[in-house]
């Protein structure tokens, strides 16, 4: 055997490969990324009790759990307090419309654009003139182009029409706003009461300037309509005349409770008085539900022909009493309103048509 033949033989030494190395690194680095997230573990797991049986400083309460409240007695009277007033409840964010304005500069706007058109016109029958030889301006944009830009002949009508564009523009612009503008809903008489008593107890603004207040009807409201608006307004009013500590301290939050000094002032909970409503909503319907099913069911037992007709007078003045809840407690539309009372009606006869099948006795054929 030859040395070329023995070194060929001979097997090398093992030597690791890129692939080998590539492999040992991620396997080491695995290993220490398990150690030191079952490290961390185990140290949120001996922080966790530590810091729920730790009680907190007054500071650290302060600081975690504090708020800002912008109360109004911290502002200069003035515009400044009148502002943090108005912002302070969205009720309370009534500014003008200016519709009367709006309406002016439309109709400006309107007559300018007639003016307009009516010059158009006149261009548009100067050249559909058969003596006038300019037919072919009607028909071709650029022939139009072209005789503008002459020296011997110049027309207005693509100037015209670029002024009719930037008019259009801008009169389209406003009269969406104005449509906007008018589908902003009117303050209710509390919330506009309210902010007319603040311009009169406080007097923020100087007479002339104050006068804005003054125009009811041009007045709209930042506030969307709640659905039970009507009968919210009512629950407030009645807490604000049995206002104690425990109204206060049932319908107020500490929040509220910070914005303002004045004994005159009341700040409610808008999602407290809802759950109120809701609630006070649900007993009138199983009250309405309940009872006329227990009076129906006790003439019905009794099986004679005018405990029926009783029965069915009890469903029609069910029927209206619930009817008027709906129009009065909610803000249902109109179809809504005749769907619930039908649907209602419809429940009440058929309870009437099972307790008259139950007083049956079925007599056997002999």
């Amino acid at each position: 055997m030859t040395n070329t033949e023995k070194v060929i033989d001979k097997k090398p030494p093992h030597a690791s490969s890129p692939t080998d190395t590539q492999f040992s690194e991620d396997l080491e680095k695995a290993t220490r990324d398990s150690a030191g997230t079952s490290t961390s573990k185990a140290q949120r797991k001996s922080w966790l009790p530590w810091r729920a049986k730790r009680e907190l400083t007054d500071q650290e309460k302060s600081n975690l759990y504090g708020t800002i409240v912008q109360d109004l007695e911290s502002c200069p009277n003035g515009y400044p307090r009148l502002a943090a007033f108005q912002a302070s409840e969205d009720s309370f964010a009534l500014y003008r419309g200016f519709g009367y304005l709006h309406s002016r500069i439309l109709l400006g706007m309107q007559a300018e654009i007639a003016e307009l058109e009516d010059d158009l016109k006149e261009w548009d029958y100067a050249d559909w003139d058969v003596t006038s030889g300019r037919q072919r301006n009607l028909k071709s944009r650029a022939k139009d182009l072209a005789d503008a830009k002459g020296e011997n002949y110049k027309s207005s009508r693509p100037e015209l029409l670029d002024k009719l564009r930037t008019k259009l523009i801008e009169y389209d612009d406003l009269l969406i706003r104005a449509r906007d503008l008018g589908a902003f809903q009117r303050p209710s008489k509390r919330d506009y009461h309210s902010v007319r008593s603040f311009y009169y107890n406080n007097a923020p603004l100087v007479q002339s300037e104050a006068e804005c207040i003054k125009h009811k009807e041009d007045i709209v409201t930042l506030r969307q309509g709640r659905e039970w608006a009507g009968f919210d307004g009512f629950i407030e009013r009645f807490l604000q005349k049995v206002d104690c500590s425990l109204v206060r301290l049932i319908f107020c939050d500490s929040e509220l409770r910070r914005k303002t000094t004045d004994p005159d002032g009341h700040y409610y909970s808008a999602a407290r008085i809802e759950t109120l409503v809701a609630l006070l909503i649900t007993c009138v319907i199983f009250i309405l539900l309940v009872l006329p099913v227990v009076a129906m069911y006790k003439l019905t037992c009794i099986g004679s022909r005018n405990a029926t007709f009783d029965a069915v007078g009890i469903l029609i003045v069910f029927t209206l009493l619930f009817s008027a809840a709906m129009s009065l407690l909610t803000k249902a539309r109109r179809h809504e309103l005749f769907a619930a009372s039908a649907a209602y009606c419809a429940v009440l006869v058929v309870f009437i048509s099972n307790f008259n099948n139950v007083g049956q006795v079925p007599v056997s054929p002999r």
